[in-house]
């Protein structure tokens, strides 16, 4: 006796259909089913069932500050009213394991056949490990580089070429940084399903860049609840709204 169950995959922006069959001894046999030739376009969304608690969290732990009054200043050299230091959950049972399952929830939902879990080093190490336990699959991590001594590993981990794993990111602005770590796990021969996030600032600069690199994008929440959520809550006035979404729409001459 035999089970089968289809399978979907996307390589090289192509869908791909596979029936995996169980046979009666336990042995799994694949065999391609349908190679469509049309492109798959990435998936960049918010898990809605998450915002708005998510966003309430991170508030309330001030893991998220707005202030319009007194801005905070970016590496970049950007002058931002929202200040983002998502590391602070990882001090909150209660927050942290919200996170983790919510995280888990979104990886189950959209990217099913993950074999691994690579988190972004820094902030996404912690967060993707906590995942890659509760899902009972190996971790591995991304430097942002090389290590300068001993074997100057890019990724620490077993690396094994063709697995397909899921890039765990604490937060995405312009995706720079986050799609360097997905580049690199490509070129060792992982296969990148898609990424999750807890926090996405949803600059559209970061949604081409996503869509360019034929990545998915998962975030539990994202700019927009968070201000919605702010806003009924009262953590901010409707005026101090229209200047927090003017600074999204153009981040580089806000308030110049």
């Amino acid at each position: 006796m035999n089970f089968s169950r289809i399978i979907s995959s996307q390589e090289s922006k192509k869908l791909k259909l596979t029936v995996q069959t169980i046979n009666f001894s336990g042995l799994r046999e694949t065999e391609e089913l349908l190679n469509l030739p049309f492109e798959i376009m990435p998936i960049i969304k918010v898990q809605e069932e998450t915002a708005g608690k998510i966003a309430g969290m991170l508030l309330q732990i001030q893991a998220i500050k707005l202030n319009t009054e007194k801005p905070f200043s970016w590496s970049s050299g950007w002058k931002s009213p929202i200040y983002c230091d998502n590391r602070l959950s990882l001090s909150y049972p209660l927050i942290r394991n919200t996170i983790k399952h919510s995280l888990v929830q979104a990886i189950r939902e959209n990217f099913f056949t993950v074999e691994s879990i690579s988190g972004v080093a820094t902030a996404g190490i912690a967060q993707g490990a906590l995942v890659a336990d509760i899902l009972d699959l190996p971790f591995l991590y991304v430097r942002p580089k090389p290590k300068d001594h001993g074997m100057e590993n890019l990724i620490e981990g077993k690396v094994v070429r063709g697995q397909k794993t899921v890039v765990v990111e604490d937060l995405v602005s312009t995706g720079g940084s986050s799609l360097r770590a997905t580049q690199a796990l490509r070129e060792a021969g992982l296969e990148v399903l898609g990424m999750v996030s807890i926090f996405n600032y949803g600059f559209d600069i970061a949604t081409r860049n996503f869509y360019d690199a034929n990545t998915s994008l998962i975030s539990l929440c994202d700019y927009t609840n968070l201000l919605k959520y702010a806003l009924e809550q009262q953590y901010i006035s409707e005026n101090q709204m229209i200047s927090l979404k003017a600074w999204r729409v153009d981040p580089a001459n806000w308030k110049k």
